[in-house]
């Protein structure tokens, strides 16, 4: 490398969303020198594209859904066709997202793919979730909405009806992750959620194949499993609810027999790692080696909101399979990340971090 890009590249370094016009003012070179060198450095892949990312960088890559959950809470019993007095609140969404968020505040370094319009959603999308991940690779559509799910729940707390606007991710395309494949050749694992087009799911099959990246596919409801490719042996894990597994395997599970039947259907798929979550049952977990254990849930007396328990499990699982533990501890991570978050008001519980979730681990 040239004296301009070493010093170019140690200031990149230390300020990893730094500006060229930054740059040039900190250093004393002009702007296009500035350009010229990154250029060099770009061509040389010491940098990665946007926000130039280092190359010695390898992070968690979550691709997926990040939206707007709307909920309103009516006052009386719900009437057709006329206007009800409610209770909302707002708050950002979407599995990936969430967990990205989750994978952030335990320390980890994680980047976000998604599709967002250019609105106001978006922006507070971005200020609540750019402190746990990088957004740099979001890409913002003018014409598009950004995602949103709204719940109108009655007196009792359960759904009467919910809206999803989630057009916008069906630009999760092939060609949009074409554009990132140099930073994607560099995460540790990519996480892909089914908010993404059928074709996309394929293409990360192939492309982690080919560069020996663990892919973590999350499934996001029943209707969306027929995104999921026939074969799954680029899958190093699969974390599915029961629900999911009957629509994708034509199959009902009606006890702890089939539950472990659909265990066995799913490695055969070629999966290597599985989980079919059963709500207050707990898990059924299986490995490339065949062995498949359950795991009770874990008793929570106390229940604040159980949006994004299934993120925060996966979450836990992932964090916890990255840290190379026993397969035991990886499961019961993600048990006790749920436990916690169920406890919790909020989607992804605030006080989560590295200190505290080992205190948790300690505790359960």
């Amino acid at each position: 490398m040239t004296e301009n890009e070493e010093l170019i590249l140690g200031m990149i370094k230390d300020h990893p969303f730094i500006s060229q016009q930054e740059l040039a003012e900190m250093l004393g070179i002009s702007g296009s020198s500035i350009a010229a060198t990154l250029s060099g450095l770009l061509k040389k892949e010491q940098v990665l594209g946007k926000a130039y990312v280092l190359n010695e960088t390898t992070p968690i890559i979550c691709i997926g859904g990040a939206n707007v959950d709307r909920k309103f809470y009516a006052k009386h019993d719900i009437m057709n066709e006329t206007s009800n007095p409610v209770k909302s609140s707002t708050t950002v969404g979407g599995v990936a997202r969430n967990i990205a968020e989750n994978l952030g505040r335990l320390g980890e370094e994680v980047s976000l793919i998604s599709a967002s319009g250019k609105d106001s959603e978006w922006k507070e999308i971005y200020e609540l979730s750019s402190p746990f991940m990088n957004l740099e690779h979001v890409a913002q559509f003018e014409h598009s909405s950004t995602g949103s799910y709204t719940a109108v729940l009655d007196q009792n707390g359960d759904l009467s009806v919910a809206l999803a606007d989630m057009d916008v991710y069906e630009h999760i395309t092939p060609e949009l992750l074409i554009k990132n494949s140099n930073f994607l050749r560099k995460a540790k694992c990519i996480i892909v959620d089914l908010n993404c087009p059928r074709e996309t799911i394929d293409f990360l099959c192939s492309f982690t194949s080919k560069y020996h990246i663990p892919l973590i596919i999350i499934p996001v409801s029943s209707p969306k499993m027929n995104r999921l490719p026939k074969s799954l042996n680029a899958v190093t894990w699969l974390i599915v609810n029961k629900d999911e597994t009957e629509t994708f395997l034509n199959t009902k599970i009606n006890n702890d027999n089939d539950w472990e039947d659909s265990v066995k259907q799913w490695l055969a798929l070629g999966v290597k790692n599985v989980i079919v979550t059963n709500g207050i049952k707990g898990v059924m977990a299986g490995i490339e080696t065949g062995e498949i254990r359950h795991y009770p849930a874990i008793h929570t007396p106390v229940v604040a909101d159980v949006t994004g328990a299934g993120d925060s499990f996966c979450s836990g699982v992932i964090y916890s399979w990255l840290q190379k533990k026993e397969f035991d501890y990886i499961i019961k991570s993600g048990l006790v990340n749920s436990h916690k978050t169920i406890m919790s008001k909020h989607t992804v519980r605030q006080e989560l971090s590295q200190k505290q979730f080992e205190l948790d681990m300690e505790e359960i």
